[in-house]
């Protein structure tokens, strides 16, 4: 599922770039292998506090807003984040404490396996069950997943070319958001599993339909794409969390630059790549993007410099260009590993990082989940530390004696 390979080139674009100590202060003072054990160690013993807070509560753990701790159950988008983390946390320990932590977080989403309401389904059981199976090879793991599978491709309107997004929204007639792209690798992976073939059509036919409707042409995407069920037309083209309908909601270009790099990597069509790396030169070469490569919720928001930061944006951006790196020539990779390097710097300083026993347990600060409706903002989000990690852990892996 989430794929964390050793990566050679990236370990030598990284030892021959990267883990180069520039002349500053705090992180950059340090090796980035030095910052990623730092940044790891760190988000231990933070979870550690985030479970001793959770007790014996049968609920998985969200944000923590207005000073209280947020959970949610398993209809929950982001119920898959926390047992990711956690196998995250075995992962770069080999302590089972953290497997059995895992194993027991991870149990509690398991029904989203039969949920068809949601394309979320592929963000929750890739991210728990998925991660789980790859470090376990756990055949019970493996059957959630495939029925998870079933459940999302019943999702797919073949005049629509599409995978249906949500079905509480009574605005919109058959709603496709650009996050969408995530759910695809469960699909991807069901195919290469053995399941069902069609999965994969199901999963390049949504990614060609995002491919041409939901971009501009300076490579940003549109939140939302709003279709005739009946016909497959374009009804309209909106945002429900950016700043305007034609602003670039940055959560929104970190997942196109996520997607279509998991779509390459599993299909390798150069279409793929080439909106890959499109959306990610966007993000780069922003002239409003901060100094420290940590946007702001939206790349058009109104009140910058002064608007609220996303780290969940970063952290997202940070773990798919590093993979994007393995998938080019070195000549090419050089650059979105560099950018990946510098934002996990950031990342790992305390101006996002959070002490121990602070910011409700969660490992990064500054995030902002749903900005129009004063929701979850400049907050910690499961979301945000589960793909630090992720970013964290293939940059380790890539250097293992660095």
């Amino acid at each position: 599922m989430t794929c964390l390979p050793p990566y050679p080139l990236l370990g030598a674009i990284l030892s021959t770039l990267l883990l180069v100590a520039p002349p500053s202060r705090g992180t950059e003072e340090r090796s980035l292998a030095a910052v990623a054990d730092f940044a790891l160690e760190r988000a231990a013993r933070q979870t550690e506090f985030l479970v001793s807070q959770l007790a014996d509560r049968p609920e998985l753990p969200r944000t923590f807003e207005h000073g209280k701790l947020v959970t949610v159950d398993w209809r929950d988008w982001t119920s898959g984040f926390f047992p990711g983390t956690l196998w995250s946390l075995f992962e770069a320990t080999g302590d089972p404490l953290w497997r059995n932590r895992a194993e027991r977080f991870t149990a509690r989403v398991a029904p989203a396996q039969h949920n068809r309401s949601t394309h979320d389904v592929g963000f929750v059981l890739t991210c728990s069950f998925g991660n789980g199976l790859r470090l376990t090879n756990e055949p019970d793991y493996r059957a959630v997943l495939l029925n998870g599978a079933a459940s999302l491709a019943t999702r797919f309107n073949p005049t629509v070319g599409a995978i249906r997004s949500w079905d509480w929204a009574r605005q919109w007639e058959y709603p496709v958001i650009v996050d969408n792209l995530l759910n695809l690798e469960l699909l991807l992976w069901a195919a290469r599993a053995g399941a069902e073939p069609r999965y994969r059509a199901i999963a390049m036919r949504h990614a060609d339909t995002t491919l041409q409707n939901h971009f501009r042409p300076d490579a940003s995407s549109y939140h939302v794409v709003d279709y005739d069920p009946a016909t497959g037309g374009v009804r309209s083209k909106v945002t429900h969390q950016g700043a305007a309908h034609s602003s670039a909601w940055a959560r929104g270009q970190a997942w196109a630059i996520y997607g279509y790099t998991v779509l390459y990597r599993e299909t390798r069509e150069p279409r793929y790549l080439q909106q890959a790396r499109a959306s990610a030169d966007f993000i780069m070469n922003h002239p409003r993007l901060p100094v420290d490569k940590i946007p702001y919720w939206d790349f058009d928001a109104p009140d910058i410099p002064h608007a609220p930061r996303d780290a969940s944006a970063a952290a997202v951006i940070a773990s798919a260009l590093l993979e994007l790196s393995t998938l080019l020539p070195k000549e090419d990779a050089l650059a979105y590993a560099d950018f990946a390097g510098a934002q996990l710097r950031s990342l790992a300083s305390p101006a996002y990082l959070a002490a121990v026993g602070e910011n409700g347990g969660f490992i990064l600060q500054h995030s902002t989940g749903n900005f129009p409706r004063h929701s979850e903002v400049d907050v910690p989000l499961n979301y945000a530390d589960y793909y630090f990690l992720e970013a964290l852990l293939r940059l380790r892996r890539s250097n293992p004696k660095a």
